[in-house]
């Protein structure tokens, strides 16, 4: 690991890293990382938050995916790729995105790595503290479609279609995290993010 000072990269850099990911890996999966960081970024502006920070971790939560089509592997490759470059903290919110109730079984998808590096993954699960920018990002996650911002309900009803179930706890655990941001905004995050309830 280098000796970067900064925990997470510029915004230049940050861009240049997922467009050099999108040559590596083409996918849907840009333009969901980009709504997931324009969604952070509003949200984060209207509640206090570093809003070019949040943009930036959004940008990077599914960077791992630069190394091919994957599952539980992207989460695995985006810490470690982050890590290596020094960005500690942007590797966290790679690490932690796809598990709002922080354990293993939370993820939805293949368990396309080893039973080691599953273990890897659980134990660094344990033992991360976690602050308002893992818990933005995993909302954020959990409305932002390639196409649009949506609703949690229509994105999580998108990924039930895609992986043929989402487990009740995650999608309680979802509206959680959206009551806790509206708290946070003092207002209804949808409004900040013009989405509409179909």
């Amino acid at each position: 690991m280098n000796n970067n000072i900064y925990k997470y990269p510029t915004l230049q850099v940050a861009e240049s890293l997922l467009k050099e990911a999108e040559i590596l890996n083409p996918g849907r999966w840009v333009k969901h990382s980009e709504n997931v960081a324009l969604a952070a970024k509003l949200i984060a502006e209207k509640c206090g938050m570093d809003s070019d920070k949040a943009y930036v971790l959004g940008l990077l939560h599914d960077i791992g995916r630069r190394f091919g089509v994957s599952y539980l592997a992207h989460v695995y490759d985006g810490y470690h790729y982050l890590l290596n470059l020094g960005y500690n903290e942007a590797a966290r919110i790679a690490l932690t995105h796809s598990f709002n109730l922080m354990v293993l079984e939370d993820y939805i998808g293949k368990f396309d790595i080893s039973i080691e590096k599953q273990e890897e993954i659980r134990s660094l699960l344990a033992s991360t503290k976690i602050d308002d920018y893992d818990l933005l990002i995993q909302l954020c996650d959990a409305m932002a479609l390639p196409d649009r911002i949506a609703d949690l309900e229509t994105r999580m009803n998108d990924v039930k279609s895609r992986y043929g179930s989402y487990p009740q706890e995650k999608w309680d655990r979802n509206i959680e995290l959206k009551e806790y941001f509206d708290k946070k905004c003092g207002t209804d995050i949808y409004e900040i993010l013009n989405v509409s309830i179909k």
